[in-house]
């Protein structure tokens, strides 16, 4: 039987050259080799190291640099980009500029943000540890004074230390950390779920009304920002994607 580590390694070993070429890299850039704006090794290096053409180690980096992971500056070389180009590449939608975009009126009312400690199984989820402060926000998000989204957030205090002194009726959670923390990777699950008692009561459905359950969790480079819980009521929100080949 083959084991898993084994799988993935015959994989990568028969893939084309300039793939294992980018996945080092890529694999590297990940777990923090190489800082933001860091130089990282040269073509002639990356030649050497994997018995490829230059022209094999050029096509891994052009696709780096269209992934905005890497920046080239000819004559110099090639560095780790700066994060808040990494977090360009990933498309998590703030809901104020989702409900202007319909034309319609965004209304976010507050009904908790303060400093908890964090019980074991939340810390796990954030890389704390237990018992640790954690910045806790409870808001309901409306569109044209109709209760659209319930989000129940907790944040990392590490990467969003003036959390709590913020205007969250003014400016949505996710514009305020997208101003202050550098994106690298998101997680989320979604799932078709009942409302908690405290969410129907304070979206203003009935406690069996079926809803969209977004959990999202997005990490820096080295910690976890935030997670969160963001309930819809499955009549009022259609989530929409679209892709162009």
């Amino acid at each position: 039987m083959v084991s898993p580590e084994s799988s993935i390694t015959a994989s990568l070993s028969a893939a084309p050259p300039y793939v294992r070429v980018k996945q080092h890299l890529k694999d590297g850039l990940a777990q923090g080799r190489w800082a933001p704006g860091e130089l990282m090794p040269s073509e002639a290096e990356l030649v050497a190291r994997f018995e490829v053409s230059r022209m094999t180690v050029n096509r891994a980096l052009r696709e780096l640099q269209a992934e905005g992971l890497v920046q080239r500056t000819q004559g110099v070389g090639t560095f780790a980009a700066p994060l808040h180009r990494v977090s360009s590449t990933l498309t998590i939608r703030d809901l104020h500029e989702e409900i202007e975009s319909r034309g319609h009126r965004h209304e976010a009312q507050v009904h908790l943000l303060r400093a908890e400690k964090a019980p074991p199984p939340l810390a796990a989820q954030l890389g704390i540890a237990a018992g640790a402060e954690v910045f806790h926000s409870l808001i309901v998000h409306r569109e044209n004074g109709v209760a659209l989204q319930c989000e129940d957030r907790y944040v990392n205090p590490a990467c969003a230390p003036a959390y709590l002194a913020q205007d969250l009726a003014r400016t949505t959670p996710t514009h305020y950390l997208f101003e202050v923390t550098a994106l690298w990777r998101a997680q989320y699950s979604i799932e078709a779920s009942r409302p908690t008692g405290q969410e129907a009561a304070l979206l203003g459905i009935a406690p069996d009304e079926p809803c969209l359950v977004v959990t999202r969790r997005t990490f820096s480079r080295d910690a976890v920002i935030t997670i969160a819980r963001l309930v819809h009521p499955g009549a009022r929100y259609l989530l929409e994607g679209s892709f162009e080949p």
